[in-house]
C-alpha cells in the first residue's frame, strides 16, 4: 500500500467533504434565496459570483474528492478561498480569514502534488 497516495486520498476526501457539506451544499440548495444578496467581490454581479462559488465549492470539490482532473479542479477552489480570505474578510481579524486560508492551503497542496495513485486521474 502506498502511504503517500493513501494520505492524499484522505486529504482529498476529508477536506473536500468538509468544504462541500459545510459551505457548497447550502449555497447550492439555497441559491434562489441568497442570489440577490450574495457578496460580489469581483464586480460581476451577485448571481454570477454565487454561481462561480457554487461551481468551485460543489462541482470542483466533487471532482477533487474522486480525483478527476484534480489539478485543474483545485484552481477555482484556490481562487475563491483567496478571495474569501483576502478580499471578503480582508479587513477582518485573522480568525475570520483562517478557514478560507486552510482551504486555500489544501487546494495549493493538491495543485502541487496531484491526487495520488488512488484517484480517477491515475486510473483513466
Amino acid at each position: 500500500m502506498d502511504g503517500r497516495s493513501l494520505g492524499l486520498l484522505f486529504l482529498r476526501v476529508s477536506m473536500g467533504t468538509m468544504l462541500l457539506v459545510g459551505h457548497g451544499w447550502d449555497k447550492l440548495v439555497g441559491f434562489s434565496s441568497i442570489m440577490d444578496q450574495f457578496p460580489d467581490p469581483l464586480g460581476v454581479g451577485s448571481r454570477v459570483s454565487l454561481g462561480l462559488v457554487v461551481f468551485a465549492e460543489v462541482a470542483c470539490v466533487v471532482a477533487v474528492i474522486v480525483g478527476f482532473k484534480t489539478r485543474k479542479a483545485v484552481i477555482p477552489i484556490l481562487g475563491f478561498a483567496l478571495i474569501a480570505a483576502l478580499v471578503f474578510h480582508g479587513e477582518d481579524p485573522f480568525k475570520k480569514q483562517e478557514l478560507a486560508l486552510i482551504y486555500g492551503a489544501w487546494a495549493t497542496t493538491l495543485l502541487l502534488t496531484g491526487p495520488g495513485r488512488y484517484s480517477l486521474d491515475e486510473q483513466l
